[in-house]
């Protein structure tokens, strides 16, 4: 689902060429999708890609692929992006972050949160509500594989061996916006509601110094979702998942009103990909690593979250 939104906007960006691996049996779809967005061309075998003169492989996979996919990337010399979450589990992202060190490559994780011009303008007003209180986050969204789950067809989002999950899928969303606005909690708590062995919604509590926050996500139930970030002089209102966000609204304990728009917002995943070819090209490795530096952080709270799963 995640490419065919990068295929909206693939020839907005400073791209040569742009190659796609699918499976033997999927090759008449993977051609249709080469053919409709006039892209380079396909191949059928990883070694094929890797050894054409692309430089950086998009890894857009499920989850539990992300480690063996952008390894053996690395070892072809390959940059790599990894769509969320980065890795299954934090063990894994350290030993990418070894390999591409040794092999002179760039990794990093397509979080589009941190680059969204509303996110990243907010940072800056947080002030704005004084002590922060209360932060609360909620992506919940019924999927589209839910009814086949609950027949017994266990789709990789819903299966606990690769890395599937609510809070591995939706959850680290919330979680990334936290984690960058607010650095790392002092303790997490997961409750989760488990059907099959999954997480198929749940409710992540992370204590800070001064305040608490609350995550949830589901894939199981849906709701008019949104965030707010409560201080002791007014509160933050975003009406929609943090990672589409495009707007807030600023509201005062005096009833003081101040609204944020991103004027003409491009697509979602447009100032991700532009900043991340940036920092390649650049080799802004200051920028990657503090950013590398955040993946692992949430890394870390979604595998302690994950203990208290069962």
């Amino acid at each position: 689902m995640i490419v065919k939104e990068l295929m909206k906007i693939i020839h907005d960006l400073p791209l040569e060429e742009v190659w796609v691996l699918g499976r033997e049996q999927s090759r008449e779809k993977t051609e249709e999708l080469v053919k409709q967005n006039r892209l380079t061309g396909s191949c059928y075998a990883y070694d094929a890609l890797l050894s054409k003169t692309v430089d950086t492989i998009y890894v857009a996979l499920p989850n539990h692929l992300h480690y063996s996919f952008a390894k053996k990337a690395i070892a072809y010399g390959k940059n790599v992006i990894m769509e969320k979450p980065m890795t299954a589990n934090v063990e894994e992202l350290e030993s990418l972050a070894r390999l591409a060190e040794e092999n002179g490559v760039l990794i990093t994780e397509a979080m589009n949160v941190h680059y969204l011009p509303a996110y990243a303008e907010l940072k800056t007003q947080l002030f704005k509500v004084g002590r922060i209180r209360i932060v609360t986050m909620n992506y919940s969204q019924y999927s589209s594989r839910y009814d086949a789950f609950k027949k017994g067809k266990v789709s990789p989002v819903f299966d606990p061996q690769k890395a599937g999950g609510a809070l591995m899928d939706l959850n680290v969303y919330n979680i990334h916006a936290l984690v960058g606005l607010f650095g790392t909690p002092k303790n997490v708590h997961y409750t989760a509601n488990m059907e099959q062995g999954i997480d198929t919604s749940g409710i992540l509590t992370l204590k800070y110094k001064d305040f608490s926050a609350v995550c949830i996500a589901a894939k199981d139930c849906k709701a008019p979702v949104g965030c707010t970030i409560q201080g002791e002089k007014g509160v933050f209102f975003i009406d929609k998942p943090i990672n589409q966000m495009t707007s807030y609204r600023y509201l005062s304990n005096e009833g003081m009103e101040e609204r944020y728009q991103t004027e003409q917002a491009a697509h979602r995943l447009s100032y991700e990909f532009a900043e991340i070819i940036r920092m390649f090209e650049h080799k802004d490795t200051r920028k990657l690593e503090k950013m590398l530096e955040i993946s692992r952080a949430v890394g870390r709270i979604v595998q302690e979250a994950r203990k208290e799963e069962q």
